[in-house]
């Protein structure tokens, strides 16, 4: 048996919330999250035509890119296209979920699946975020020491990269002296103790810190553990904006044109910028990115790809690089495809049988003519 609370929390291992815009509501916006799950759909738009799907393939959990509920409705009255999907929603007891902007700022998110269905390698974020990591330090009896930094890392401290319950340990010695309501496990109160320590010291993103201090006084033998937690400069590799990659092979820009057309499905693009040259490494931003512009150019990026594209951001492209809009829905979609996967795996691993499957529905409100 699966909850959707077990669902959300798979989800949110990998793309927090808290690193969402912080105007963006993402979560679980309709439902319980003790429901037990029967089938899963996974879209980018929640819609009447949507929530009508999940019925009929029996998903009573829908997973959507982009928030229901995005700002917060000050009425739901009958006509209204979020207060109909609500109703729909309620009435074939079907609980909604949305991993917006947390996962558009992750690794292997948005843009990430957006550069693989361009066949991009080497990918990575073009700008990644800093200020998300702090540094626990505690001390500890040397006896002590593995299963404090072991529970440490269970909480989500410790995690560098591709490796886990990394820490740092050097010895000293600690002083304490308890009061009259103390009760020191080491020592008597009322005198000045000196004792053999190990200093730990764990990395663990600013989310994590509050659970990891938890299991750290949980697991720590003193009646009264000792830590601190420091800020830190640190660049994230899993948080950012946008991704960067390359082409196996140059390609001439319209041939490049051709095969964004083909990958994404788009009925037309809008272009802008230079014409000229080789296509090589490309930089991507999935919905609108066009903020990032500069950014893609201090990159030496040959061409940026994003959407929602404004007219005067296609004179800032210039000569400097081929500038494409290749639309909100088609460079936002690839990403269903991966949460659709990412969830197939987690029910696979749980031993369950839930069916997950890819919304057939478009839900791109643009019609080229």
């Amino acid at each position: 048996m699966i909850r959707v609370s077990e669902v959300t929390s798979m989800i949110e291992s990998w793309a927090p919330k808290e690193i969402a815009w912080e105007r963006d509501n993402v979560g679980l916006q309709l439902g319980n999250p003790s429901n037990t799950v029967r089938g899963i759909l996974v879209c980018l738009d929640v819609t009447e035509e949507v929530l009508a799907e999940a019925k009929k393939r029996k998903a009573n959990l829908v997973v959507s890119h982009h928030p229901l509920l995005f700002r917060p409705p000050h009425k739901l009255l009958a006509g209204d296209p979020v207060a109909d999907c609500v109703s729909m929603a309620a009435k074939f007891g079907i609980d909604v979920y949305a991993a917006h902007t947390n996962l558009d700022f992750t690794a292997g998110g948005t843009s990430f699946a957006l550069a693989h269905s361009l066949g991009l390698r080497d990918v990575d974020f073009m700008v990644k975020s800093y200020k998300t990591k702090k540094k626990v330090v505690t001390y500890v009896p040397p006896t002590h020491a593995d299963s404090v930094a072991g529970a440490m890392a269970k909480a989500g401290a410790g995690r560098i990269g591709n490796y886990d319950a990394c820490s740092f340990r050097a010895e000293g010695i600690g002083t304490f002296l308890g009061n009259e309501r103390s009760n020191p496990r080491v020592g008597k109160r009322g005198k000045l103790e000196q004792v053999e320590e190990t200093r730990v010291e764990m990395i663990v993103d600013e989310w994590n810190v509050g659970a990891t201090v938890r299991a750290l006084i949980g697991a720590h033998p003193y009646e009264e553990p000792s830590y601190e937690i420091y800020p830190t400069e640190n660049i994230s590799n899993d948080h950012g904006l946008g991704s960067i990659g390359q082409l196996e092979t140059a390609q001439r820009p319209t041939s490049f044109l051709r095969l964004v057309k083909r990958r994404l499905g788009a009925a037309a693009l809008k272009c802008g910028g230079r014409m000229t040259g080789m296509i090589r490494r490309v930089a991507l931003c999935g919905g609108s990115g066009s903020e990032l512009l500069a950014e893609a150019i201090r990159q030496k990026a040959d061409a940026f790809v994003t959407a929602d594209v404004k007219y005067h951001s296609f004179h800032d492209a210039g000569k400097k690089i081929l500038f494409v809009d290749a639309g909100h829905y088609e460079t936002e979609f690839p990403v269903v495809r991966v949460l659709a996967r990412r969830i197939k795996e987690f029910i696979r691993e749980r031993g369950s049988t839930v069916p997950v499957v890819v919304s057939r529905r478009s839900t791109n409100p643009i019609t080229y003519v």
